[in-house]
């Protein structure tokens, strides 16, 4: 097999193009790490998506035994290590344990390290019954902190395509909650949003309607394992005991009723062969004592420029050839404002025949805090723990540029 990988696969010019590939009755799946290639070779038809995932978190784990390095020498280092990790971690094809947290305690051989890798900080744990063989394997017993905090950050991205006349091409948000939490014991939180099926289901148990005001329907969820899955098909409600410290909770995609923090109103006139006017009005849709920050608008010109004047009534803006664009920096854009920009562009008169120019769209970036364009709102975070300590709550809505494109 390790021939046949070398001499069909290593050795042709196909090498990167796709990471699986068959020879005769198997299948290789394979992945490069640094100088290192990592072959799964299977005769049955599997889990590909599966094999992989267990590939990043095998090397993932023998990094946190050699101290972040993951390359020829660590290997030949930790031999013998690795074959022990390996028995470990897979058992008859199947996927085990992979966390180093929970694995470190009872293969406690520390690995060969680098002399330029970084220093174990990993705190031992007297008792690995509990992560070993129950269900919460990703948080560890014994946890204490003088003060108990939750931090909860909605970070959304915005894709957008707009025509020129204002009309909505393509529209979706994709979106993540991100949660930091330095919580005592083995707390067990419950979050609620408002959308829609989960205030339907929430309706239901308590046999009346719930005050929700706008709700909205999420697509394409995923959770972090943490999450009780059986519970929130059920009761359509995000239960879980959280890891200690920062983890990704949930991704989730929304495609109807998305609010625009922008608008862009673009006007190209091209007067003759070497003068061009260019005006462009940027209005703010979110509340007034809202704003952006880091707003630039990249209005493209012709490769031919040869001068540009501007006026602007918000920022600045410069002329970049490097990438043909006017570029317009606005540091602080208010809510409920329709700053403008009109430019002068002069181009190069040409002997030959002038090509009509395609116009590439006008491209934006911005981050708008304590917004969400899919409307998403935390309605409450629940925290219980059998002591029953006080904890204090941080929610945070960032809205970001994605792809924010507007044809011109």
């Amino acid at each position: 097999m390790v021939d046949a990988f070398r001499l069909h696969i290593m050795q042709t010019k196909e090498l990167g193009t796709c990471p699986v590939r068959q020879i005769g009755g198997c299948s290789f799946f394979y992945m490069r790490i640094s100088n290192v290639y990592i072959v799964i070779v299977v005769s049955s038809n599997a889990n590909v998506a599966c094999a992989f995932k267990f590939v990043v978190e095998a090397v993932a784990l023998f990094k946190s035994y050699f101290g972040g390095a993951f390359d020829e020498d660590a290997i030949r280092n930790n031999f013998v290590l690795i074959y022990e990790l390996l028995d470990e971690i897979m058992d008859f094809g199947y996927p085990q344990n992979l966390s180093p947290e929970i694995l470190k305690l009872y293969i406690t051989q520390e690995g060969v390290r680098s002399p330029f890798s970084s220093k174990p900080t990993d705190i031992p744990v007297p008792n690995a019954t509990l992560q070993v063989t129950g269900a919460v394997g990703w948080r560890r017993e014994g946890l204490v902190y003088k003060k108990n905090e939750v931090f909860l950050d909605i970070v959304e991205s915005v894709n957008l395509l707009m025509s020129s006349k204002g009309n909505v091409l393509r529209c979706d948000v994709t979106g993540k909650i991100l949660m930091k939490c330095f919580l005592s014991g083995m707390p067990d939180l419950k979050l609620g949003l408002n959308d829609k099926i989960g205030l339907e289901k929430e309706s239901q148990l308590k046999s009346r309607a719930t005050k929700s005001g706008k709700t909205i329907e999420l697509d394409d969820v995923t959770f972090h394992q943490c999450v009780n899955l059986t519970r929130f098909n059920s009761e359509k409600t995000v239960s879980f005991v959280p890891p200690d410290g920062e983890f990704e909770l949930m991704k989730y995609r929304i495609t109807e009723g998305v609010n625009l923090p922008f608008r862009v109103l673009p006007t190209i006139k091209e007067l003759g062969r070497t003068r061009m006017e260019v005006n462009v009005k940027v209005k703010s849709v979110y509340g007034a004592k809202m704003f952006a920050l880091g707003v630039v608008i990249k209005i493209p010109v012709p490769k031919q420029t040869a001068k540009t004047s501007f006026q602007v009534t918000s920022g600045r803006a410069k002329y970049n050839a490097a990438i043909d664009c006017i570029v317009w920096k606005i540091r602080k854009f208010p809510g409920q404002t329709e700053p403008t920009m009109s430019a002068e562009v002069e181009l190069i008169s040409t002997m030959a025949e002038k090509k009509s120019w395609t116009r590439p769209p006008i491209q934006m970036e911005f981050q708008v805090p304590m917004f969400t364009a899919s409307g998403l709102r935390v309605r409450f975070l629940k925290v219980w723990e059998k002591s029953g300590y006080n904890t204090v709550d941080w929610v945070r809505y960032i809205t970001k540029a994605g792809s924010y494109e507007i044809r011109c």
